[in-house]
Order: C-alpha cells, then sequence, then structure tokens
C-alpha cells in the first residue's frame, strides 16, 4: 500500500500540481499503483536537475507503488521543447542508442529491478514509438488531439513568438509522450505519469489520450523545478553541469557542489533529494541557524547524495578529497578524487620522470612555492614544509618513489595554505 506516500511527498514540498487531486492522493496514500517517470537521453549521463522526479520514482517504490522508468530511445530523436527556447541540436540514432546505455545503468542504480515485490521497470519508448507508421500514428494518436489545444499548451506557445518559432519535430513532440503514457496504461497498468513542472502539457495530453481512446481515467503529478536562492538554476557550476556519471563529475565534485549549498537552500534541499526523516531535517535546519559556519546541514547533504549516487567507498574517497586541503592525509583517495581536489591547486607537470629519489627543497624551487633554496630551508626549519601533508624536519628532505601518489603525483605544501600538485610521467 501507499503508506502515506502523497503525504511525505506534500510534507518535503515535492507536490507542485495534480490533475486530480483527491484522487492521486487517495491512490499515493492508500493503493498500489504503477506511475512513470521519462528520461530524454541528450548527454551520456543524467545530471543532478534530473534527481527530483528520478527519487520521486524511488520514494513511491519504498512506498510499495511499481515504478517504471522510461528512456526515451524515440522522443531523443525529436526533442522535447519543453523549458527550451529555442531548437535543440538532433542526435544521430548512434549517439543516442549510446547515451541510452548509459542512462540505463544510473537508472538502475537509484531504483529496485530484483525486489519480488514491486520491482522496478525499465523501458525504452523506441520499442513502440518506434513501430508506428506515419499514416497509422495520425490515425490513432494524432486525431484526438486539436492544433488549438496544442498552440495552448505553454511549452508550444512560449516559442510561438519568438524569431525561429517552434518546427512540426518539436511540435509534434507532446503526441509521442501521450502515446508512451497511452501504451504504458495498456500494457503496464500505469496510471500516473510524474514529472517537472515544465512537462505539464505533455502530462494532460496523455490523460486526455487516455480517457479519450479507453474510456478510463489516468493522472499526473507535477514535481517543482529547483532553483538556487539566488536564483541561478540548480546544477549549473562555472564549469557547467554537474552530472550524474563519475566520469563526467567525481564523487569529489559531487560532495563539493553540495557542501557549497546556500544557508537559504540547504533545508529545501534535504527535503527534495535526501530520505532523511522530516525530524532529523528541521534539527538540521536549527544547525543552520545556531553554527552556520560548521556547515553541518551542508555536509550531511553531501553525504547522502554522494552515497545514494555513488556507494560508501566513493564517499569515503570524497570526504578524504574535501580534508585534503585542510591537511588531511590522501590514504583512500582515489586517483580521480585527487585530480578533482588539484584542480583547485596549482599544478606542475614535470617531463622527467621521477627516478629513484628528488629533494623536497628542490621541488619546491621548482614550482615556486619558494623563490629559492634558502626560502625553502628556512621554511623547512619552521616547521612548514610539507609532502603529502607529511611535515618534513631538517635532515629529511630525501623523497622517494614510496611517496609519489598513484606511482606519478606529490601534493607539496608550504605554511597552512598553499599547496601545489606535481605530475610526473608514468612509469
Amino acid at each position: 500500500m501507499g503508506s502515506g506516500c502523497f503525504d511525505d511527498l506534500e510534507a518535503r514540498g515535492l507536490v507542485h500540481d495534480t490533475t486530480h487531486p483527491a484522487e492521486v492522493k487517495a491512490l499515493l496514500n492508500d493503493q498500489s499503483i504503477a506511475a512513470y517517470c521519462g528520461f530524454d537521453p541528450t548527454a551520456d549521463s543524467l545530471h543532478v536537475g534530473s534527481l527530483v522526479p528520478l527519487l520521486a520514482l524511488r520514494r513511491l517504490q519504498l512506498a510499495g507503488h511499481t515504478p517504471i522508468a522510461l528512456a526515451g530511445g524515440a522522443t531523443g530523436l525529436v526533442g522535447d521543447p519543453s523549458g527550451k527556447s529555442a531548437e535543440r541540436n538532433l542526435l544521430t540514432t548512434e549517439v543516442l542508442q549510446h547515451n541510452v546505455s548509459c542512462i540505463k545503468e544510473q537508472l538502475r542504480r537509484l531504483l529496485d529491478f530484483d525486489t519480488r515485490v514491486n520491482p522496478a521497470r525499465l523501458v525504452d519508448n523506441h520499442d513502440w514509438l518506434g513501430r508506428f507508421g506515419l499514416l497509422e500514428f495520425l490515425r490513432d494518436v494524432g486525431k484526438h488531439f486539436t492544433v488549438n489545444g496544442m498552440i495552448a499548451k505553454d511549452s508550444v506557445r512560449s516559442r510561438l513568438d519568438r524569431e525561429n518559432g517552434i518546427s512540426f519535430t518539436e511540435f509534434s513532440y507532446q503526441l509521442l509522450q501521450a502515446a508512451d503514457f497511452h501504451h504504458l496504461f495498456r500494457h503496464e497498468k500505469c496510471v500516473l505519469q510524474v514529472g517537472g513542472s515544465d512537462q505539464g502539457g505533455n502530462i494532460t495530453a496523455g490523460t486526455e489520450l487516455i480517457r479519450r481512446v479507453e474510456g478510463s481515467p489516468a493522472y499526473g503529478l507535477t514535481l517543482p523545478l529547483i532553483t538556487t536562492a539566488s536564483g541561478a538554476k540548480f546544477g549549473k557550476t562555472e564549469q557547467g553541469a554537474v552530472w550524474l556519471s563519475a566520469d563526467r563529475t567525481t564523487p569529489y565534485a559531487l560532495y563539493q557542489y553540495f557542501v557549497r549549498t546556500d544557508d537559504r537552500d540547504v533545508g529545501r534541499y534535504l527535503r527534495y533529494f535526501t530520505f532523511l526523516p522530516l525530524d532529523q531535517i528541521e534539527a538540521l535546519e536549527g544547525l543552520v541557524a545556531t553554527a552556520p559556519d560548521k556547515r553541518d546541514a551542508q555536509k550531511a547533504l553531501a553525504r547522502e547524495m554522494t552515497r545514494l549516487l555513488h556507494g560508501d567507498d566513493a564517499l569515503a574517497s570524497a570526504v578524504v578529497g574535501a580534508e585534503l586541503l585542510f591537511g588531511g592525509r590522501p590514504e583512500g583517495l582515489t586517483e580521480a578524487d585527487l585530480l578533482a581536489v588539484a584542480a583547485e591547486v596549482p599544478r606542475t607537470d614535470l617531463s622527467e620522470p621521477f627516478g629513484s629519489e628528488r629533494d623536497a627543497v628542490e621541488l619546491f624551487v621548482a614550482t615556486r612555492l619558494s623563490q629559492s633554496k634558502s626560502e625553502a630551508r628556512r621554511l623547512l626549519q619552521q616547521g612548514g614544509l610539507y609532502v603529502n601533508n607529511e611535515r618534513r624536519a631538517e635532515g629529511n628532505t630525501r623523497i622517494t618513489g614510496d611517496a609519489l601518489l598513484f606511482g606519478r603525483y606529490l601534493l607539496l605544501r608550504g605554511g597552512k595554505k598553499s599547496y601545489h600538485l606535481v605530475t610526473f610521467p608514468a612509469a
């Protein structure tokens, strides 16, 4: 049964709108239903902006409902105009298939496909939309929609007054998504579609198609689109999007993204993205007010998200990386996370191999952490010369190969905060 699922979504601020409020509440609180959300494979990874609907599916599953994650192998060929000011670049079939396979693996990490009671389903809409002929599609789907109604959708209307307008390709997207919902209603007994608030028009197109063809009700639930308190788009940084793929955004970088959450946003994000009890979130919000410098709420958010998306080992590495620039030791850090940390400090790539040993004083001069050997030696005498955050004393400036991190890196530090990464050619 739903076990108060709707009430929990509402308490977390995750209910933006519903097509039939009383019915949707009763379905999610008191029954066990199938619900779906679609993810178009515009890249080979989802980004953190996709987490609200994806984690909504996870919440539904934990409450006893059956989640259906749809990878848009067909709709990805067209492109959703929702929230877009210009036409998307069309992807080739080969690129799209690669993206779909990558996204399927990310979906598997967050949904349980093996439980006996309500296993998640993973579907690709190319399996059914790809079989539609044009005339068949126009007859079976298109005849149930008026152009007037299609133009009235926000995703279309917002584009009509722009210089480039909207192509027929994107204009037809809502019909394809409606056909998805109808297919899942008929073949998977799916009665609810979940999506961001920008998907409202596409979702109601599906509920209307089901009502007209099947004579049965179907429902929609939209979730809030996330922005930061400063008005910036959630999930964007100066380096670009924050991705769910560890190859695109390392666990350390993901951890740091959430650690840097604005005090004004952290309580909201804890409700949206974590599965922590609400009373625990309220306690963390209290710490934001009483001890903001400790950033306990942000660290809790970062821990929960990194563990959820990448696992305990990746979290441990990310925490080590976060502590590294505050004097922590690098043991337990992955190479990818070391390089992510190193992106925040100066770096020197040496062309000559490490050899049998190196002198720390000479490396400090070579990297300009010290302007001369005499300055480096004074730093050594004052106890401020570190290699891999290990303080070196007079008479102990020799660095041997076993000090190399991952066989080719050294992290030098002068004083408390002056870091520098040295890279040697791979052996």
